[in-house]
């Protein structure tokens, strides 16, 4: 075995370097001379020169001269320091004209290694870069005196650090994704501290908090206060032990006093812990206005081939654009006098070449503004999928399902328990049954063919069907009604075919032998995430079954039946699947051929979704609680999908805005709807019913435009044009681990594109980007 996966990765070690040439020619040919973006590369020399004598054989690309450079750039920013093929290259200092400045080492138009960035509010960083990222271990000092010293990873706080703030707090410990999370001691300026857990920059977990005075509070805590068994004990060795709960108002707790204690805290209120914490505040984070990842360089690359090609901009990540050749009268030349070069130069550079590498002025969002078009309802669509009857190629496939489902269900089981023993969830736990065409003694005469019917873990699904409340009679019906089931048009991306029952309830999918086992690894912990989590947006599986033909075919078909996330009342008028990816995450079709059933994609988005407070409070507390699920399973490339209905629509088909911002309410906390909503809730009450976390929820979008000089933006701009909507979400595709197919994609693929790009990822670094991205396009209603 071991042998044999030598073998495999030499295979994959020489077809990566027969292809990694040939791949850096192709991207020079599409991004000019720039460096594929975020590709690790060697410090040491041995390595550089290798990487160089490989460019130099395969003619991808030629050595460039290293030489001092001193530029004034047409819109006003100055760079000094190394120079290499038209980017900065080595150590320079580079001054945007809004004041911030970067001083320390480049690679290739990218800062990368040690350096320094400067806000012109008077915040540094001071420390690692990584593809224009404050990435690794660094210094960030604030304009207001806070520091933090620590690790970091893209721009955010991740890993072990230290923040001092300037009245006199400290905290060291974990971060994640910019706040406190995990084990972490807080201490305040009069020397009162806190030592345990905290999630989402909150005290959350176990931990103990002890004031200057030697009293002390050690137990569970919740959102920055007690909540749930804890005990508080005074300096003499009293101590109040119970449950604690900030809006109980009575308390069951015991009190302890101390022999030798000689006076009481009988008379002490549990309540007053909460007023003595009320004065301890954790000293809020910065808001950094502009991250070092989103400062561009004002540098024009230009492709060698002639007039035809088009001009490039990049970015200090590595990011290139295009924009056309002809230049419009108001952006400004090289060679004007205000421009020339400020210092000596130990290359001759002429005028020409000046201009190439001159920034022009970002388009005007204004502009762009004025240019978009109303937005349009899709056109309509037929109802999704064929009808499978009599004469189709999967009429007895869809027979053998609907025995099958019949069996399943209908059999007498004795009721389930919602505590799951261990073996319900073994691998082996599966159950077949032959369906002869004449019948048998368990089974009735079909007009189908001989075949076997395996469930698989038959107890667990039940008892997931019952904790879904979904009854068995109405199940059967949908499935195995007289309606028939209706076959999609084409199979997915992975080949899955998909099915769906006549009322929409449920999607049928055809499911490959590892996706299987992928399943039935992660049941116990996919059951107990259900159960402790009723509001979770994965995907709800309601079974796990096979059909095997018998005969000399043997053909084994696997299905897994689960919700259909878009069955509603609502016409859906855009469908999103959303990964937080950029390589070809944009549909191909054009605009008129798009649909109400067509799947958009990351590029494809133009909304930020707006929810209202206590939802979007819940909805990210749920998304970090499922992806952490999937991160310890192990899985990735999964999706938010999510499903859009425009309120008001008129009657040519244009998508009517909702006007200015929403009016404030008085009650935050609770959610707010517009008066149209009120009017509907108030004469149907039962609709507050339909309304949970990703399914008929009232909110807003607010459109959002790409700048055209930034290349694959993949969160657009908003403009405060806002629509009304019900919006539909879950996440799905949650069955595909990080196995060695995709770490071999993962490892092709970086050759040739961006690695934070592509979808193909570990599982770790999929669920922070996945996150990253959604927290982005989803934001609090104000």
């Amino acid at each position: 075995m071991i042998g044999k996966d030598s073998n495999v990765m030499k295979a994959w070690e020489f077809t990566v370097r027969k292809t990694h040439a040939a791949a850096k020619k192709r991207a020079n040919s599409i991004f000019g001379t720039i460096s594929l973006a975020n590709v690790e590369v060697e410090e040491d020399e041995n390595n550089r020169d290798n990487d160089n004598d490989d460019d130099d054989e395969e003619g991808g690309s030629k050595s460039f001269e290293l030489y001092q450079a001193d530029k004034v750039l047409a819109n006003g920013d100055y760079y000094t320091g190394e120079w290499a093929d038209n980017l900065p290259h080595g150590v320079g200092k580079y001054l945007w004209t809004d004041g911030c400045m970067y001083v320390g080492e480049w690679y290739k138009g990218k800062t990368k290694g040690i350096g320094r960035f400067s806000w012109p509010s008077g915040a540094t960083y001071e420390g690692e870069f990584k593809s224009g990222f404050m990435d690794g271990n660094g210094t960030y000092t604030g304009c207001n005196g806070d520091t933090y010293k620590g690790q970091w990873v893209m721009n955010l706080k991740h890993g072990h650090g230290l923040k001092s703030c300037v009245n006199g707090d400290w905290y060291e410990g974990e971060w994640r994704r910019d706040l406190k999370e995990g084990q972490g001691r807080y201490e305040w300026k009069d020397e009162s501290y806190y030592v345990g857990e905290w999630k989402n920059g909150s005290v959350w977990g176990k931990g103990s908090f002890v004031w200057a005075n030697g009293n002390s509070f050690e137990g569970y805590w919740e959102e920055g206060v007690p909540k749930g068994n804890g005990s508080f004990k005074w300096p003499d060795g009293s101590y109040y032990e119970g449950n604690w709960n900030k809006d109980a108002k009575d308390y069951n707790g015991t009190f302890y006093p101390s022999e030798s204690s000689e006076e009481g805290h009988f008379d002490w209120d549990p309540q007053e812990l909460y007023n003595e914490l009320s004065e301890y505040v954790v000293c809020p984070g910065e808001k950094v206005s502009v991250l070092p990842s989103q400062k561009r360089l004002a540098v024009w690359r230009s492709t060698k081939g002639g007039d035809s090609g088009k001009n490039r901009r990049t970015s200090v990540d590595g990011r290139v654009s295009s924009e056309g050749a002809e230049r419009t009268p108001d952006r400004t030349s090289l060679c004007d006098e205000g421009n020339v070069s400020a210092g000596p130069r130990t290359s001759t550079v002429g005028c020409d070449l000046d201009e190439e590498l001159m920034a022009l002025q970002v388009d005007n969002l204004d502009d762009i503004v004025a240019q978009l078009q109303p937005l349009k309802a899709p056109k309509k669509s037929k109802r999704q999928g064929e009808t499978i009857c009599k004469g189709h190629k999967n009429y007895e496939l869809m027979l053998n399902l609907q025995l099958g489902i019949r069996h399943s269900v209908g059999r007498p089981a004795p009721a389930a328990s919602l505590d799951l023993k261990p073996s319900a969830f073994d691998p082996k736990e599966k159950v077949w049954t032959r369906f002869p065409p004449e019948g048998s003694k368990y089974t009735p005469p079909h007009p189908s063919c001989d075949f076997r019917w395996k469930d698989y873990c038959p107890v667990v699904f039940r008892t997931l069907r019952k904790l879904f409340n979904v009854d068995s009679a109405d199940y059967m019906l949908s499935i195995c009604g007289n309606d028939a089931l209706r076959e999609l048009s084409s199979p997915g991306k992975s080949g899955s075919f998909f099915y769906l029952t006549d009322d929409d309830r449920y999607m049928i999918k055809t499911m490959k032998k590892a996706e299987v086992k992928v399943l039935i690894k992660m049941l116990p912990a996919y059951y107990n995430h259900f159960r402790a989590h009723e509001n979770t947006l994965l995907t709800k599986y309601y079974g796990l079954h096979c059909v095997k033909l018998t005969g000399t075919a043997q053909k084994k078909v696997r299905f897994i039946i689960m919700g259909n996330l878009f069955r509603s009342e609502y016409t859906i008028h855009r469908r999103f699947d959303l990964k937080g990816s950029s390589l070809g995450r944009m549909t191909d079709k054009p605009e008129a051929e798009i649909s109400e059933t067509t799947i958009l994609k990351d590029l494809d988005l133009n909304f930020i979704f707006r929810l209202q407070k206590s939802w979007f409070q819940d909805f990210c507390r749920q998304v970090d609680r499922d992806c952490e699920l999937l991160e310890q399973e192990g899985i990735m490339d999964y999706s938010l999908l999510v499903g859009i209905h425009f309120k008001d629509i008129s009657q040519d088909g244009d998508i009517i805005p909702s006007g200015g911002s929403r009016t404030p309410c008085e009650n935050e906390g609770t959610p707010q709807l517009t008066r149209k909503d009120t009017d509907q809730l108030l004469l149907d009450p039962a609709r507050w019913a339909s309304i949970v976390l990703g399914v008929n929820m009232p909110a807003r979008v607010e459109r959002t435009v790409r700048r055209n000089d930034i290349e694959l933006q993949l969160v657009g701009e908003p403009i405060g044009e806002f629509y009304e909507v019900v919006l539909f979400f879950g996440i799905i595709d949650i069955l595909q681990d990080y196995d060695i197919s995709k770490k071999l994609e993962h490892a092709y693929k970086s050759i040739q594109y961006d690695p934070t790009s592509i979808s193909a990822v570990d599982p770790r670094q999929y669920s922070r980007r996945f996150r990253d991205f959604i927290f982005r396009i989803f934001t609090e209603d104000s």
